[in-house]
């Protein structure tokens, strides 16, 4: 690390917390808390202005929160009103005095509630904000996106700003496909392999917010060059008990149901949830490609139609004993189990010589499909701002699939029949152990540190029978395949913030060691004979964080972190996929990690109704990893390679409005640029050079959420995008644009909600790609254009408060102390 910024570190980390208070100066210090959050979170970047308590008009003084929701204002011995503001939450007016018998005034805990007003003698609650900032993160609340009530998972990630998902669940951020996904601050057993299957079939009414991370700092994982989306689920902490019940249908014939209870004492939380859900889904799309060579140009085009349905339980379950106030036991995990099955039809044309005119591929597919998470945790309390947590957690996702694929084709004066069933089975596993060590030593020191080993292991076995038909099909050897993975990764972190007058910082380091060992096997091979292909990986991830509070609640954050997408699972797996024989995909055991290091620059100005976000990036790419295609006897194959250096840089712009009360508009434009090297490399089969050229492209999106709060508890909601063009590896992506739409009434204890997906019926992917000898145009749409109707009870006791103890602690009002949170990273 370069010397001056480790000097600077020392002098920094050496400086006395806090500053000597001027002759007849005071200060007045407290925390804003989230009154519309479960867990009762800090609110950072709240406004807090101060006036005179004899005048009207505000001093040339105040801030903003930091990120822990603190404020520490320094002003003149006096009688003041602070004002609190922050869009989508209550004004809140707190007098407080100094003197020099009393020169610090300690307000502790100040709660912000979301909202409500009187409308016309009814009153209306107001949803909460859509989304909040934080210093290292914005944070989506789903519970106000009425258009994805009763969706998935993948759905509500679909309606984020900057957040993209495609037609076959691949996820990006700000266009980066290096996106590291988790579920409640850990990975639970997600993968680039599993994870839209996973998500898929996670309910929308089980996820409480979703954190978008787009630079995180050395406390969270590196893994992920884009960032990190944390799906939060829920687990309401309300004193006594709660419940809810709903259920949901739409025109696909897709419905779901789910049913949960939470219950909070001072000596006891838990909560549980049961959920089933019965999707339908329908796929389709064609590719146009054209063929070159020193003779004639020729094509080969197919039409794709498809449909599947698939049936999914899922539980969470988890309890938090407090054994005394400062030591406290918790158990928890969730699980899913599911079938499902599809249908796929294949209509291939072609005038290719020496092959068929007209082809016919049918390929019917029965999966059954399990995950399972659980977690035990212990953390002492040393005092308010002060712990020690451990915890230990068990991920396990397995697949168990059967596919038949059956083509009949058409020469000029032949016709074959294809037959052929691969059975592949996935079965992935993982632990982890994690330490976290934290203390506030004052109100502009912080320290946090810690440990984390995660060990994965995967075994996926595919076998495939091949032959004219069912019966006279025998194992193919060609395209059977065992792939074994094994990963180690072993990671110290600490890091150090805090304030300095109108500064804050925070400055880390991570340590990580990976430790990677594969293994492919061919049919009758066992594990002593094929020479497994290892490699170890030591490397060190710094993280920093600057930010100034300006004078009229304006705020400038800068920040660097590294960071890393490792290669894992199928993108190392040699085997080749068959289901269309035309298009043949398979992983590359020699990829490399690309490392990525990642600038922001951040603008956040606020007033009472609105704030104004502006955000700068730039972010360098080492190693790239990117699917690459070539053409070999009018096969088209694709794999991963590591080819060549990036570079990404652009402006997000984002917009919260409240106007009148009534109505919130949330705005986010993101533009980018992103440069790709030109490279040139030959893959093992091909007959030529695979040359892709230098390229240059610009790009944007922009998207709009708007929420209207009506009269008699109705509310709605209109969500928009478009994506502009954009470039991708040897091609590019046609625009396109979205229109979601939904509506809630709210009567006594049941929610009604409607939501109309995909308006337009635009929700498709249409990219042109060309290489050596050819060049392709495809379309992908799924879903379509659909109608949602969901119905939500709550029930429970709901009225019992809160009180913080003189030790910081919660406690309930008539009973004692209790404690919660959501696991770290």
């Amino acid at each position: 690390m370069n010397k001056r910024v480790v000097i600077l570190m020392l002098v920094v980390l050496a400086m006395i917390p806090g500053t000597l208070l001027a002759a007849n100066e005071g200060a007045v210090m407290g925390r804003i808390i989230d009154g519309g959050s479960q867990a009762k979170e800090p609110l950072p970047f709240v406004s807090v202005a101060v006036r005179r308590s004899t005048e009207t008009s505000f001093m040339n003084v105040g801030g903003t929160t930091d990120l822990e929701g603190l404020f520490n204002l320094k002003l003149p011995y006096g009688s003041y009103v602070l004002v609190t503001s922050y869009v989508g939450y209550a004004t809140k007016e707190i007098p407080v005095e100094l003197s020099a018998q009393k020169p610090r005034v300690r307000l502790g805990d100040i709660v912000l509630e979301p909202t409500s007003q009187d409308i016309e003698g009814v009153e209306v609650t107001a949803v909460r904000s859509q989304m909040k900032f934080e210093l290292d993160k914005k944070v989506f609340n789903v519970e106000s996106d009425i258009a994805t009530a009763g969706a998935s998972a993948s759905e509500v990630l679909s309606s984020i700003p900057s957040v993209e998902v495609d037609n076959e669940g691949e996820i990006s951020l700000r266009g980066n496909s290096s996106v590291t996904v988790w579920i409640n601050g850990k990975a639970a057993g997600l993968s680039e392999e599993n994870r839209a299957q996973i998500l898929e079939q996670l309910p929308a009414e089980s996820i409480e917010k979703v954190e978008i991370i787009t630079n995180p700092s050395a406390k969270y994982s590196p893994e992920g060059t884009a960032g990190i989306i944390n799906i939060v689920l829920k687990k309401n902490r309300a004193a006594g008990y709660y419940g809810g019940v709903q259920a949901g249908v739409d025109t696909r014939g897709s419905y779901n149901g789910n049913v949960s209870i939470n219950y909070s004492s001072s000596k006891l939380d838990a909560y549980a949830t049961l959920g089933f859900r019965h999707h339908v889904r329908r796929n389709g799309g064609f590719t146009h490609r054209k063929n070159f060579n020193a003779i004639d140009t020729t094509f080969l085009n197919s039409e794709t139609e498809g449909h599947g349905v698939n049936n999914n339980m899922m539980s969470r379950l988890g309890l938090t004993w407090h054994v005394t106030d400062h030591d406290h036991i918790s158990v928890g995990g969730f699980g899913m189990y599911g079938k499902g099955k599809s249908d796929n039809t294949t209509d291939y044309k072609s005038d290719v010589p020496l092959s068929y005119t007209e082809s016919h591929r049918n390929s019917n597919s029965n999966n059954k499909m399990s995950v399972a998470n659980g977690e035990v945790g212990y953390k002492h309390d040393f005092g308010e701002n002060h712990f020690v947590e451990l915890t230990g957690s068990y991920n396990r996702w397995a697949s168990d699939g059967a596919s038949v694929y059956t083509q009949q084709s058409f020469y000029a004066d032949d016709t074959t029949d294809i037959y052929q069933k691969q059975n592949q089975v996935f079965d992935t596993h993982s632990y982890d152990v994690q330490l976290d060590y934290s203390n506030r030593f004052s109100e502009n020191f912080k320290i946090e540190a810690g440990y984390k080993s995660t060990f994965e292991r995967e075994n996926t076995p595919v076998e495939t029978y091949s032959g004219l038909t069912e019966a006279d099909a025998t194992l193919d050897s060609a395209l059977y395949n065992r792939f074994i993975y094994n990963s180690d990764i072993h990671a110290l972190y600490a890091t150090f913030s805090g304030r300095l007058g109108k500064f804050n910082y925070q400055f880390g380091l991570r340590g990580e060691l990976l430790k990677v060992h594969t293994r492919s096997l061919a049919v009758g091979e066992q594990l002593n004979d094929v020479v497994p292909f290892e490699f170890t990986y030591p490397n060190f991830y710094p993280s920093a964080f600057l930010s100034y509070s300006l004078p009229n609640d304006n705020e400038i954050q800068i920040n660097y972190t590294r960071r890393v997408r490792r290669p894992r699972g199928g993108q190392l797996n040699s085997f080749r996929n068959i289901t269309d024989p035309a298009n043949v995909s398979f992983g590359n055991p020699e990829l490399r990690p690309q490392l990525a290091n990642s600038f922001e620059l951040n603008y956040i100005k606020s007033w009472t109704s609105h704030t104004f976000s502006l955000s700068a990036y730039y972010r360098n790419t080492n190693n790239q990893v990117e699917r690459i295609r070539y053409l070999v006897d009018n096969v088209m194959y694709s794999t991963f390679e590591n080819i060549a250096k990036s570079a990404s840089m652009g402006g997000e712009l984002v917009l919260k409005n409240r106007f009148a009360k009534r109505f919130e508009l949330t705005t986010t434009f993101n533009a980018f640029h992103y440069k790709l090297d030109a490279y040139t490399f030959k893959p093992e089969g091909a007959t030529s050079t695979v040359e892709g050229r230098a390229s240059s492209d610009f790009s944007w999106n922009v998207r709009m959420m708007a929420s209207v709060m009506l009269p008699k508890q109705f509310s709605l909601q209109l969500n928009g995008r478009y994506n502009a063009r954009q470039v991708i590896a040897q091609g590019y992506r046609e625009p396109m644009v979205v229109l979601d739409a939904g509506a809630r009434k709210s009567i006594k204890n049941f929610n009604i909600s409607l939501n109309f997906r995909d308006i337009l019926n635009t929700r498709r992917m249409r990219s042109s790609t060309e290489g050596t000898g050819f060049y392709s145009e495809s379309e992908r749409w799924w879903m379509g254009r659909s109608v949602r109707l969901t119905v939500a009870y709550s029930f429970g006791n709901m009225n019992g408060k809160r009180e913080r103890r003189p030790d910081g602690s919660d406690e309930d009002v008539s009973t004692g102390g209790g404690y919660g949170g959501e696991g770290d990273f």
